[in-house]
């Protein structure tokens, strides 16, 4: 299938590693025009070095925290300067704290709507009216399959995720009459640093070995096993793509048949 994005600018967030640095180097690959963005530069520079490497065209980076206004404002600024108008937004960012709702006190949650749901929005509503003027743009939320399916220990994450997902709906209406798409992805398992950081929490709590706990967690999955960031980035590349310009306001999870609901 031709995705037709030679030459789309995208910008993916916290693309360092894991399912933000594999749906940036899928974009890259299919032509795009990518900027990148993560907090520690080190990780950074060898993520764009390797898309740079693997799609044979340079990588806009930049060290920042993707959750302060100021440095996305001037983030955004450079790549209109440079590499032209966003046409493709991948929100991404990592999780608050893990914790049962109990747990945390209100600086924990007063941090987590600030860096997760807030954040979320504010990218979007910072790149959405500039792809409604050119009538074409895609907006991609990367968040968890806890939006459909609260996951223990993750309070946080699962209450904030669903915020974005609210926003993201309103979002999707508002901008779908000029062509620009907003959807949802939510993975489940995926071989990430927070899903080691997750089965180490519940490793500990079981009193068994990190290993032991991700054969558990397979065991759940009726796939059998856990999904990696290139098949997660799979599914982003298809909704960044011009073949799916009638796929809108959808929370599509990506999680191996692990989900048990119908909707």
């Amino acid at each position: 299938m031709d995705f037709a994005l030679r030459d789309r600018v995208a910008v993916v967030l916290a693309a360092s590693k894991g399912m933000g640095f594999a749906v940036a180097s899928g974009l890259a690959r299919e032509g795009c025009r990518v900027a990148i963005c993560a907090r520690q530069k080190p990780d950074l520079e060898r993520a764009a070095r390797a898309i740079e490497q693997e799609a044979g065209r340079p990588v806009l980076r930049r060290a920042m925290d993707v959750t302060k206004r100021s440095a996305m404002r001037s983030f955004l600024a450079e790549v209109r300067r440079r590499l032209g108008t966003v046409d493709i937004l991948v929100v991404n960012s990592g999780g608050p704290p893990a914790g049962m709702p109990l747990e945390h006190g209100d600086r924990a949650y007063d941090e987590a709507v600030r860096s997760t749901l807030l954040f979320a929005s504010d990218w979007m509503r910072a790149v959405a009216p500039m792809m409604v003027r050119r009538k074409w743009g895609r907006i991609i939320a990367i968040e968890s399959i806890s939006i459909k399916a609260p996951i223990e220990h993750l309070a946080l994450s699962s209450m904030m995720r669903a915020g974005v997902a609210g926003f993201a709906k309103s979002l999707s209406r508002e901008v779908a009459p000029s062509g620009v798409t907003v959807n949802v992805l939510c993975p489940g398992m995926i071989m990430t640093d927070r899903l080691r950081d997750l089965a180490a929490i519940r490793a500990k709590k079981a009193r068994v070995s990190v290993e032991e706990m991700f054969r558990r967690m397979a065991a759940e999955i009726p796939a059998g096993r856990i999904g990696t960031p290139e098949e997660f980035a799979a599914a982003a590349l298809f909704l960044a793509s011009e073949p799916a310009r009638y796929i809108t306001g959808t929370v599509l999870q990506v999680d191996g048949g692990a989900y048990r609901g119908l909707i």
